[in-house]
């Protein structure tokens, strides 16, 4: 289970900090968790869920004890993430982290945000209990840290209790993402904060290649063996749709390498990132197995005998309105028309044209 900890990114701030012991309290609350199949909401509409979130619970708390200590692509991501809090003069006394790398983000946090208190929420009580026992490992100074057990499309908070929101590679396993996502601002408090990373569709594009090809070969036929991830396109229309303001973009590639794709699939379980659709194939045959692992190899091995597996990760950043917040001016209120604007640069261009 040991991975080659490579991966190829434009630019990483890494800080080190001496590590100090931090207070912390156990939450204990109830788990949501939704329903297979469709799902009954409150106002009596329906919806499919298209990921089984009780599997995916037991898939974290077998993460919870297979977790590498300082995965370089989960730390990577977390780090990237919190970089944006150094880019705000404000500060941000009580923030949530939900889901996702919780072990990486406390870790790594490093008093950046002037986070007095942070609430730590997961449907995983092992995955909890691995934070709440890994404190010493952690670098922040004077946090109360709270751990709580809940779902991130059912939020245990109160309305306007938040300053800020971190979710870093979880929410792209909600049914309703933009629900989720609602529900985060909807906690936050005016001009509060939300931090999202979530995977891309190009991510594990080689080992969905590789799947689609070896069932092909093996069954005649193909079943859904990677869990539909959201586009980069569609990030931003999920920030303006939650009703976020100031809502900002951005998008990173990591090219993780392994020793073999049996190597990729241990990771991938030690992160929680295992295969979630409620309408998957429950067995998968050997051989098919045995042939997406050799057909891996040929078709995107590389010269030193790894395989590179692609993560896409989608970083988004939204606000909650906010008075003080930079608003665009209201439609027809303006004075210049572009028509002149054009015509009086474009007459000096002309003119500085030599004859």
């Amino acid at each position: 289970m040991r991975a080659v900890g490579a991966f190829q990114r434009s630019s990483l701030l890494l800080r080190r900090r001496r590590a100090n012991n931090k207070p912390y309290a156990l939450v204990p609350s109830g788990s949501f968790c939704t329903d297979n199949g469709f799902e009954t909401t409150s106002n009596g509409s329906s919806r499919v869920n298209i990921f089984d979130r009780h599997l995916k619970r037991k898939q974290r708390d077998r993460a919870a004890w297979l977790t590498r200590p300082n995965d370089s692509f989960v730390d990577a991501v977390a780090e990237n993430l919190l970089d944006r809090l150094e880019d705000c003069r404000k500060t941000f006394p009580t923030a949530l982290c939900l889901g996702g790398s919780l072990e990486a983000v406390r870790r790594l946090l490093r008093g950046r945000g002037g986070i007095e208190k942070l609430i730590m929420m997961d449907t995983s009580y092992d995955m909890l209990k691995l934070c709440k026992d890994a404190q010493q490992d952690a670098h922040n100074d004077n946090i109360e840290t709270c751990f709580v057990v809940g779902d991130e499309e059912f939020l245990p908070l109160k309305e306007s209790s938040l300053d800020l929101a971190i979710s870093c590679l979880g929410l792209h396993w909600t049914n309703d993402l933009p629900g989720a996502m609602i529900q985060c601002k909807l906690a936050l408090k005016p001009d509060g904060l939300f931090l999202g990373a979530i995977l891309g569709g190009e991510t594990l594009k080689e080992l969905r290649i590789a799947c689609t090809v070896a069932q092909m070969e093996r069954e005649g036929g193909i079943s859904p063996r990677v869990s539909p991830l959201a586009q980069v396109r569609d990030a931003g229309n999920l920030l303006t749709r939650a009703g976020f303001t100031l809502p900002s973009v951005d998008v990173d590639q990591y090219t993780v390498k392994y020793n073999s794709a049996l190597e990729l699939i241990e990771h991938l379980r030690a992160m929680g990132e295992t295969n979630a659709l409620l309408q998957r194939n429950k067995i998968l045959n050997r051989e098919t197995a045995l042939a997406t692992a050799a057909i891996y190899d040929s078709m995107f091995a590389a010269e030193d005998g790894s395989i590179p597996a692609t993560f896409q990760v989608i970083y988004m950043t939204g606000w909650r309105e906010h008075y003080s917040q930079p608003k665009p001016k209201r439609r027809g209120s303006a004075t210049v028309s572009f028509k002149d604007i054009h015509k009086h640069f474009g007459s000096e261009n002309q003119s500085a044209q030599p004859s």
